[in-house]
This record gives C-alpha cells, sequence and structure tokens, in this order.
C-alpha cells in the first residue's frame, strides 16, 4: 500500500486500511508520506486502526494547540518537539528492521531538492521528517541532511513500493484533483474594484493552500503504476481541518468499499 500526504486529510487512511482489514485484503509492505507515513508506521507495527482512530476522534482543539510549540523563525515557525513527543505516544521508539511489515516512508532534502527514501533507523525520526510542511516546521537534520515533508517530490509513493520488490499495489491518495486544473481567469474590467468574494486568509492558510495546490499538481503523476487507487471524497476539508476527522474516516471507508470488488477481482486474475 502506498499512503499519499494531506496532513488532516490523512485521517482518511484510517478507515480505508478498517475497510480492507475487515474484508481480508492482504498488506505485505507500506510506503507512507507526510501523514500517511504515520498511517504507515503504525500499521507496520502490526497494530490496529482503531489505535489511530481512537486518537483522531479525540484531537479537539485544546490539544492541537497544546502540539505547537513556536520557534524563532529560521527554518520553521514550529519546533516540532511536542508534535514528535506525540508521535512517540503512537509510533514508540522502534526501529525500521523491528517492524512486521517492510516500511518506507518520504521525505525531501529542501538543499537539494532530492527525494529521499528512509527505511532504516528509528522510526520516529523518519517520520518526522516526512512530516514536515515547509515553513511551517523546522526541517529536521537526518544522515547529513536538511528534510521537509516528503509531498514535495513524491504525494504518494508509489514508485517506493516498485522498488521494494512490490507486485500488486494500492495507492491512496487524499489530496482532491484542483477544481478548474491548468486554468487561465482573466479579470474584466467591470470586476476590478469588487470586494473579495471570500474572507482573505491568513499566513496558515496560504502556506497550507499552497502547499495542497503544488501536491494536487504532482499526485496524478506519483500514482502512476498503481494497480488499484482509492481516491477517499476530500473536497472542502483543508489540510488544517482536523475537526473533520469523523468524517475524514467515513470518507475514506465509503472509498475503499468502493474498491474492495476490484481489488478482489484484480488479486483473483
Amino acid at each position: 500500500m502506498a499512503l499519499g500526504g494531506g496532513a488532516a486529510r490523512g485521517i482518511a487512511h484510517i478507515g480505508v486500511l478498517e475497510i480492507l482489514k475487515a474484508n481480508n485484503i492482504p498488506v505485505d509492505m507500506v510506503a507512507g508520506t507526510s501523514a500517511g507515513a504515520i498511517a504507515g508506521a503504525v500499521f507496520a507495527q502490526g497494530k490496529q486502526a482503531d489505535e489511530l482512530k481512537k486518537l483522531a476522534l479525540k484531537w479537539d482543539w485544546k490539544q492541537r494547540a497544546q502540539a505547537i510549540d513556536l520557534a524563532l523563525p529560521r527554518s520553521g515557525f514550529i519546533a516540532g518537539d511536542r508534535i514528535k513527543k506525540l508521535l512517540r505516544s503512537i509510533i514508540g521508539d522502534v526501529a525500521f528492521d523491528e517492524l512486521k511489515i517492510p516500511f518506507a516512508c518520504v521525505a525531501t532534502d529542501i538543499i537539494t531538492g532530492e527525494e529521499v527514501v528512509i527505511d532504516r533507523g528509528p522510526v520516529l525520526e523518519a517520520v518526522r521528517a516526512s512530516i514536515s510542511v515547509p515553513i511551517i516546521f523546522t526541517v529536521v537534520k537526518h544522515g547529513g541532511r536538511h528534510l521537509v515533508d516528503g509531498g514535495l517530490v513524491n504525494p504518494v509513493p508509489v514508485s517506493v513500493l516498485k522498488q521494494m520488490g512490490a507486485d500488486f499495489i494500492i495507492a491512496v491518495n487524499v489530496t482532491p484533483r484542483l477544481e478548474h486544473p491548468a486554468q487561465m481567469v482573466h479579470i474584466k474590467k467591470e470586476n476590478i474594484d469588487k470586494k473579495p468574494q471570500s474572507k482573505e486568509p491568513n499566513l496558515f492558510s496560504v502556506i497550507m493552500k499552497s502547499f495542497s495546490i503544488t501536491n494536487s499538481q504532482i499526485a496524478q503523476a506519483s500514482l502512476e503504476g498503481a494497480d488499484v487507487v482509492i481516491e477517499p471524497r476530500m473536497a472542502g476539508i483543508s489540510m488544517a481541518d482536523f475537526g473533520q476527522a469523523e468524517r475524514c474516516i467515513m470518507e475514506g471507508g465509503m472509498s475503499a468499499i468502493d474498491a474492495v470488488l476490484e481489488i478482489k477481482r484484480r488479486l483473483a486474475a
């Protein structure tokens, strides 16, 4: 399984994993990017999706606020130490070679722009690098590199699974397609002085929306080579909508139900 990035939208992976398990779909290896790296790391340990589900549903705004530790803006606004502590409570201090099934996650070298696949050493450090949204989180120093979110280069790591030797790949893409891809809009003269129809976004919204647009542009290319693609309906859910956890899980489950028959048919063939 290739689990894609998408911040809050990645909660949909929980619903997908629940349905696949309920339908006895075997998963022999996992690769994840960003939010998909968190879900993948938990799954690779043999833990149930229920554990992630409970955490996602009880993570209210107070707990989210407590997970933010502001840093002097050198490489990011949030230091990430509290996020790392939260990840440790979910993932633990396990190493890659201790996982029950093979797992790898993707990060980006912010200096060179290279895709960095991490599949050895502490899982916690790798996942922390994979979720490090640029500007929001400080960069992670790992293996002599400065790493940020893997969604910049490989939003849904199908290619990583191919390198790992997978022969049948299920990809889960939680980044909605752009409503008007590659469309040019001209502002008419009579509309120049009109007030904007929407509220001006804040800095955080601008950063997250910029990242989401970039992911949308390259996510489709990263799906190439997948045998089955599952795409939960994430339209209307932003990358910061952690309060929409229940809906995300439901959408993930519904999209997986639609895919189960196709997966079983393809596996049988």
